[in-house]
């Protein structure tokens, strides 16, 4: 499975963003669909998972990230508002099959104070 991820960019906060992440394969073939993000010095985390149809936020971006997908174009976003120099990171796509993990090549969001 490939992933495609963008959106990412330079924003001040209180800002918002929309990444974006178009897997190779059907979005309805995956029991899992998420984003990750991964500050410098820090481990990757979970942003949001989606499972069974319905998000898991974390608990700092919960009420300010929103996650969706377009069956159309076969995609899964990740609206994120009122974002905080904190929010700054290289944010991962991620989808589960079959019991493994894929992960997109990863989007830098930078939030300036």
């Amino acid at each position: 499975v490939q992933l495609q991820a963008s959106g990412g960019g330079l924003v001040q906060a209180g800002g918002s963003l929309r990444l974006s992440c178009a897997p190779s394969e059907s979005i309805y073939s995956f029991g899992v669909m998420g984003w990750y993000r991964q500050a410098p010095g820090n481990q990757r985390e979970p942003v949001v998972e989606f499972r069974s149809g319905s998000p898991d936020y974390a608990d700092s971006v919960q009420g300010r990230f929103f996650f969706s997908t377009d069956a159309a174009k076969n995609t899964v976003y990740l609206k994120m508002n009122r974002l905080r120099p904190e929010d700054t990171a290289v944010y991962y796509c991620n989808v589960q099959l079959e019991g493994r993990n894929y992960w997109g090549q990863g989007t830098l969001v930078t939030v300036s104070s």
